[in-house]
């Protein structure tokens, strides 16, 4: 099983890349025991999608 650092760690890289199958089930597995590392998930895609609106919402005030 991943620790919470290692589960972290590819939570972040998944922002970047895709995961290997390996990679992705032992994360899964870990999101499903780890309640803070779920928590961190959630809090990664909402700082994703915050960050892609806001990239929009400037280049639309440029033009």
């Amino acid at each position: 099983m991943l620790t919470c650092r290692q589960a972290t760690q590819l939570l972040s890289e998944q922002q970047d890349r895709q995961l290997l199958l390996k990679e992705q089930s032992g994360l899964q597995f870990h999101l499903m025991m780890c309640r803070s590392c779920r928590r961190f998930g959630k809090q990664m895609k909402t700082l994703s999608v915050l960050s892609k609106a806001y990239k929009r919402f400037d280049e639309e005030q440029k033009d």
